[in-house]
C-alpha cells in the first residue's frame, strides 16, 4: 500500500490525516477552495437577505398555538445555547426547549441548560433515551471497529427532536446548524451519515444490539423526506442569518447567564468529549480540532497560527485519557481491558458493512437539481 506524503494546507490546518483531501498547485486545500468558490457566497446572500428572514420569522410567530411557535433543541453547547437567547431576545420568539437526555450530559451542560431555561423563564421538555438500550447500542459500535462510535447518540437527537414536533402539530425547528463555525466538513472515511438505517441496522443487530424496542429510530426518507416535504415541518438555521461569532456569543452567554465554556465544540457529552478528544485521534489518527479550527480560520475568527498552536497541545494527559477511559468502560458495563480491546482491534469503516451511500448522494444531487436543497459542502 502506497504511503501517503504528509501535506497540510496553506491557508487552513486540514491535512493528510483527511484520506479524501485533495491541494491545488498552490498548496491550498479541496475545503477552502469549496468555501470560497460556493459555501461563502450562500453564506453572505443569507446574511444579506433580511427581507426574506423576517418573513421566515413572521410565519413562525403566526403558527403559535397556546404558549409556543417553533421546538429547539438544547444541548447545552455554545451553537444551541446562543441560539435560545437569540431566538427569544432578539427574535421574540416563543420556543418550546427540547432537550434529549442519552446517558453523557456533562455536569457543565447540565448547570447551562437550567440557567438558560430559569433566566429566560421557559419550559424545558426532556426526552430520557432507555439507557440500556443505548448502552448496548453503542456497543455494537465499539464491536464493529469502525470510528463513527457517536451515531447511536447522535441518531436519538435528530429522530426524537423530529417525532416529537409532528406528533405535537409543531411545524418550525430551530437549529443551531451553522456556517460561520461549521463551513469545513469532518471527513466521510470518520464521520459516516448517521441516518443510514440499512447501515446502522446491520452493525446493532450483527454485534449485539437487536433488541431495542423504545429507541427512536428515523430513516433519512421519513424525517428528510416524509416529515419535511409531506408533513411540512420546515428547520431554519437562524445563526446563518445573522453575523455569528463564537467569540462574541460566549461572552454574550457569559455574561447574561453565567454560561460555562467547554473545553471545545461538542464538549458538553462526556462520551463526545472522550471520543473526539481521545478516541479517535489515538485509534484513528484523526483530531477533528482541525475541522472546528478550519471553519474559524475560514470565516475569520482565528489566525492560522493561532490555530497551530492549539493543535500542539494535547487534550488529554496519558493519566486523564486512562481515567475517561475507566469512566467509559464503567458506564458501559464493561472492563477497561475490554475497551483497549476495541481500541486497538483491527480497523473498519462504513464501506466494509451494508451501507445505503449511493442512494444518500442520489438523493442529495436529486434535490439539489429541483431547488429543494443548495449544492453547497456542510
Amino acid at each position: 500500500m502506497e504511503i501517503k506524503k504528509y501535506k497540510i494546507c496553506k491557508k487552513c490546518v486540514m491535512d493528510t490525516s483527511d484520506p479524501s483531501i485533495v491541494f491545488s498547485n498552490e498548496g491550498i486545500c479541496d475545503n477552502c477552495n469549496q468555501f470560497e468558490k460556493i459555501t461563502k457566497k450562500y453564506w453572505l446572500e443569507k446574511q444579506n437577505n433580511q427581507e426574506d428572514f423576517q418573513k421566515i420569522i413572521s410565519k413562525i410567530k403566526s403558527t403559535k398555538s397556546g404558549k409556543y411557535d417553533c421546538l429547539l433543541g438544547l444541548s447545552g453547547g455554545i451553537d444551541s445555547s446562543f441560539l435560545l437567547h437569540y431566538a427569544v431576545k432578539e427574535l421574540g420568539l416563543s420556543p418550546l426547549v427540547f432537550h434529549v437526555d442519552g446517558g453523557w450530559n456533562s455536569d457543565i451542560s447540565v448547570s447551562n441548560i437550567k440557567s438558560l431555561i430559569s433566566k429566560l423563564n421557559l419550559d424545558l421538555f426532556t426526552e430520557v433515551i432507555n439507557w440500556e438500550e443505548m448502552r448496548i447500542f453503542q456497543l455494537s459500535f465499539f464491536k464493529s471497529g469502525v470510528p463513527h462510535i457517536d451515531i447511536p447518540q447522535d441518531h436519538a437527537f435528530i429522530s426524537t427532536l423530529y417525532n416529537y414536533a409532528n406528533n405535537n402539530g409543531i411545524k418550525w425547528i430551530l437549529n443551531g446548524g451553522n456556517i460561520s463555525t461549521e463551513c469545513i466538513r469532518n471527513p466521510l472515511k470518520y464521520f459516516y451519515y448517521g441516518t443510514d438505517m440499512k447501515h446502522i441496522n446491520y452493525i446493532r443487530k450483527k454485534f449485539g444490539a437487536k433488541n431495542m424496542p423504545t429507541y427512536p429510530f428515523s430513516s433519512i426518507l421519513r424525517h428528510k423526506v416524509w416529515l419535511r416535504y409531506i408533513k411540512r415541518v420546515k428547520v431554519i438555521k437562524i445563526l446563518d442569518y445573522i453575523y455569528y461569532d463564537k467569540k462574541k456569543a460566549l461572552n454574550e452567554l457569559v455574561h447574561h447567564y453565567d454560561w460555562k465554556p467547554y473545553p471545545r465544540k461538542h464538549f458538553e457529552s462526556r462520551f463526545t468529549r472522550y471520543y473526539e478528544g481521545y478516541w479517535l485521534p489515538k485509534r484513528f489518527g484523526f483530531d477533528t480540532r482541525r475541522v472546528q479550527l478550519s471553519s474559524l480560520i475560514a470565516t475569520n475568527q482565528i489566525s492560522r497560527e493561532d490555530a497551530l498552536e492549539i493543535l500542539g497541545k494535547s487534550e488529554f494527559t496519558d493519566i486523564e485519557a486512562e481515567s475517561e477511559s475507566r469512566y467509559i468502560a464503567n458506564k458501559l458495563r464493561i472492563s477497561y481491558e475490554e475497551l483497549m480491546h476495541y481500541m486497538f482491534m483491527p480497523k473498519k469503516y462504513y464501506d466494509d458493512y451494508p451501507n445505503s451511500l449511493s442512494l444518500f448522494q442520489k438523493g442529495a444531487n436529486f434535490l439539489q437539481k429541483v431547488g429543494l436543497e443548495a449544492a453547497i459542502k456542510r
